[in-house]
């Protein structure tokens, strides 16, 4: 009788975490002709002409590039080289290092469990994780030996601020302020991703330790609070991070190509890092991080803000999701009114110049934005990741415009903001 008991609970426990069944059924992506959706094949031409160019000016090695309207794919194609010194041509389904994108994944995985009433956003980080206690915020340091003095913070550390950037912490080698790098670095902070024999944890309660750069929610810091909101989810879910967005995403959306770390059947489609060397494109060194870090090394550091790997689709999927209010073929990862407070304004006047504002996972145009031209339209979200990858999602128009690169150090790329431009100007209806 008992273990029938326990058999039961868990049963019921599993239903209750596990995706819910939706009353709406979006189908999946898929493609179809331009004019079905009201996008012109004539003018989206001009976004392979603008492809084409650049690689053949040596601007990329190569770029894939997706546009999706009403749910339909109308532009899906790949261009030049997934790795310059091999000669591998890059492939629409090749896998790319979505680094920051990352962020807006685990700010929904985030969502989930909030929806599922395990906390609330204004509730301290320290009452999940306690090293988090008494935060500090940096008031002197020494350059010549790094030791610092620090003041109490006025307040607690909130998930609403790890979710806004606004929680005061800084983002170690990447960061503006030279002496949060020389501290993170002394800490043994480990940033974006490892090859290393790590957990999140491990790293997450070093960084609780750090002074802040401000008190929380008084300015927009770009930090490591979504690796916080990462070793968050396990401690929440009780799953390891990766096995919860792989069973309460990633298999619910059909992501099958978006993963931590890529198992071996996939990671021949792993695009190069690459950078421009005495006119030609070479693979980029190991520096502070490992460019393999997707296909080698110890796979134990899931950094929920810079660590995912994915394709085109996979992540055109992902946005289609939101465009659906919460939902895709029939199954719903969010309700439509938490969509609508992802999309609200959640950072106040601490970020986007009254151009846009940031939610709890994007960027979020506004009037101003929209007026000032090639962005998309008021309550359009986009954000990109480090290796030179962009996204945007136009709620008005039902638009996503996805475009993948590897690179770094890259002055003459200006495929970013060309493709946002060219796929507006494709709207025929």
């Amino acid at each position: 009788m008992k273990s029938q008991l326990t058999i039961l609970f868990l049963a019921i426990a599993l239903a209750v975490s596990a995706q819910t069944k939706s009353v709406k059924k979006s189908p999946p992506l898929s493609e179809a002709a331009p004019e079905t959706v009201g996008m012109s094949a004539e003018r989206l031409a001009r976004i392979d002409a603008m492809c084409k160019e650049a690689v053949a000016d040596g601007d990329v090695p190569g770029v894939v590039a997706l546009v999706a309207r009403h749910g339909k794919i109308v532009f899906y194609k790949a261009y030049g080289k997934a790795d310059t010194p091999s000669g591998r041509d890059l492939k629409r389904d090749d896998i790319f290092r979505i680094a920051s994108q990352s962020k807006a994944i685990t700010s929904t995985a985030v969502m989930m469990l909030w929806e599922e009433g395990k906390f609330q956003l204004d509730d301290p980080i320290s009452k999940y994780i306690p090293e988090f206690r008494n935060p500090q915020v940096l008031q002197s340091f020494k350059y010549s030996d790094t030791t610092y003095t620090t003041v109490p913070a006025n307040k607690e550390i909130t998930i609403r601020h790890l979710l806004t950037h606004t929680s005061g912490l800084g983002y170690g080698v990447i960061d503006g302020d030279e002496r949060f790098k020389m501290i993170y670095r002394k800490a043994g902070i480990t940033d974006l991703f490892t090859t290393e024999n790590i957990p999140i944890g491990e790293s997450v309660k070093k960084l609780a330790k750090l002074p802040l750069h401000h008190n929380p929610g008084e300015q927009f810091t770009y930090s490591e609070g979504l690796d916080v909101l990462g070793y968050f989810i396990e401690v929440v879910s009780g799953m390891p991070f990766d096995e919860f967005l792989r069973k309460r995403i990633f298999d619910p959306l059909g992501m099958n190509d978006t993963w931590f770390y890529l198992p071996q059947d996939k990671a021949g489609r792993l695009v190069s890092v690459q950078k421009p060397e005495d006119g030609k494109w070479v693979r980029y060194p190991v520096t502070f991080y490992d460019p393999d870090y997707p296909i080698k090394g110890a796979k134990r550091f899931f950094s929920g803000g810079a660590g995912l790997s994915s394709t085109a689709k996979d992540y055109a999927t992902f946005l289609q999701m939101y465009l659906n209010g919460g939902e895709l073929n029939g199954v719903r990862i969010l309700s439509r009114t938490t969509v609508d407070v992802i999309m609200a304004n959640q950072s106040g006047e601490t970020y986007g110049g009254g151009n846009e504002h940031y939610g709890l996972a994007f960027g979020v145009l506004e009037g101003k934005g929209q007026a000032l031209g090639g962005r998309g339209s008021a309550g359009t979200f986009q954000w990109g990741g480090y290796f030179n990858t962009q996204y945007f999602a136009d709620p008005k128009e039902d638009i996503i415009g996805v475009i993948m690169k590897q690179t770094q150090g890259s002055p003459n790329d200006q495929t970013g903001w060309m493709f946002k431009q060219l796929v507006g100007q494709a709207v025929d209806d």
